[in-house]
């Protein structure tokens, strides 16, 4: 070779030759080459999880949306409330207080979930589905005489037990779709399950009654069922027995309370005030849509909202985003929509990430019931659907909902924690 001599070659087959050709000489002088240092055998795994868990650190994008729409919704939560709460309690600040202190809460049990290594959910998904079933049973004796079977009461605070259910649904059906993922094609492992879930949840939530609770509780079956693989035949399987059932209920006289709440939907805006009882049915509705429509492009001006002085039945509610709109114009309230969506996409974008199906499915199914509850909630708003009693997540006024809502996205940022992700 031009140029270039044996020993400075550096193609790999030459310096192999160079290499056998060594040790066969050293052997031959009685020399032996040292054996390379193995590595240390890995110790048997002893079957014990730690129950917490740093990972590579959680995902601080998804944390601080999380945070900022509970800051502008506790803003907006009292302006919407202080005419209500002086009215009622003799203190403007009444409800900025108590949703303050249940966010303060929130956000410490959501920083502590987070470092709960989220497969412990998977060793207990039966027990916490269990345990909302209790709750779902026990709550109509504690409550007996009353017209509605839906907070326990804890003295400072009632616990909504579908709040607790939907959080379960969730978590079970996370833990059946990891355990049975190259199954859910089968209908015993799909379909079934899901029927009997459905059926269970509907028939307590019934007796509460909570219909709102039994849409949640229906669609959230659906999307984890699907997110877990199921057969996209069986969809129409599950339509088809909730429509069954919604005409059972119809014929058998169970719809009575949901039949009052359709009274006057869609017709808020056209019925005349001389028709007294559909006039006061769709009150709510109305102001709802009044507030809406006088927001204009970019609002009256922060606390400046008309409706919320009595107008708008109980404005910190189910109703708040109307006050968002008035107040702050179809501008603002079409980004914090925005903000909405971009705090579910990265819940899902982090869960897909996620090193194991659970993580994937837990993280994916609380992110759609964000999405769920927010759609589903200005739909009710802007009567498109009937009032059936939505809240919207981080703005609505309640104290179980919002620790329960908060210590759900610790779920989510723990998920984060394991996801193959870039960390800021």
């Amino acid at each position: 070779m031009k140029g270039k001599t044996f020993l400075s070659t550096s193609t790999s087959p030459d310096r192999a030759y160079l290499r056998n050709f060594s040790a066969q000489a050293g052997a031959r002088r009685g020399e032996y080459p040292k054996r390379e240092s193995q590595p240390a055998p890995r110790k048997k795994s002893t079957g014990k999880m730690k129950l917490f868990e740093v990972g590579m650190g959680i995902d601080m994008p998804f944390l601080l949306i999380v945070l900022l729409l509970l800051a502008i919704g506790i803003l907006m939560m009292f302006s919407a409330s202080y005419p209500v709460a002086l009215a009622e309690e003799g203190n403007s600040y009444y409800y900025l207080v108590r949703q303050t202190i249940f966010a303060v809460i929130g956000v410490s049990i959501m920083i502590f979930v987070s470092f709960i290594n989220y497969h412990w959910f998977y060793r207990f998904a039966v027990f916490i589905a269990g345990l909302a079933i209790f709750l779902l049973i026990i709550v109509i004796p504690l409550t007996w005489g009353q017209d509605l079977h839906r907070w326990i009461p804890l003295g400072i605070v009632d616990l909504q037990p579908s709040e607790v259910a939907k959080f379960a649904v969730i978590v079970f059906f996370a833990y059946w779709g990891a355990k049975y993922h190259d199954k859910m094609k089968y209908m015993k492992y799909s379909l079934l399950p899901g029927l009997i879930a459905f059926g269970t949840l509907a028939v307590l939530l019934v007796l509460e009654p909570h219909y709102s609770g039994i849409v949640i509780m229906f669609c959230l079956i659906l999307f984890m069922l699907w997110f877990a693989g199921m057969s996209p035949v069986y969809f129409f399987y599950i339509i088809g027995f909730g429509v069954v059932a919604v005409l059972i209920a119809y014929v058998t006289g169970v719809l009575g309370y949901a039949m009052e709440r359709m009274d006057g939907w869609g017709q808020a805006l056209s019925c005349s005030p001389y028709d007294y009882d559909m006039w006061w049915a769709t009150w709510q509705t109305r102001n709802s849509l009044y507030a809406i429509g006088s927001g204009g492009l970019t609002g009256l001006g922060l606390g400046k909202s008309r409706q919320k002085y009595l107008y708008l039945p109980e404005p910190q509610n189910d109703f708040i985003f109307a006050i968002v709109c008035e107040e702050l114009g179809f501008i603002i309230a079409a980004l914090i929509l925005i903000l909405f969506g971009v705090l579910v996409w990265r819940g899902i974008y982090i869960s897909q990430r996620s090193g194991d199906t659970f993580g994937k499915l837990l993280g994916c199914g609380l992110s759609a019931q964000i999405a769920l509850q927010v759609i589903l909630n200005i739909l009710v708003i802007t009567d498109w659907l009937p009032n059936t009693g939505i809240s919207l997540p981080f703005f609505s006024y309640g104290g179980s909902s919002l620790v329960m809502l908060l210590a759900q996205m610790g779920v989510v940022l723990s998920v984060s924690r394991t996801s193959k992700i870039e960390k800021v």
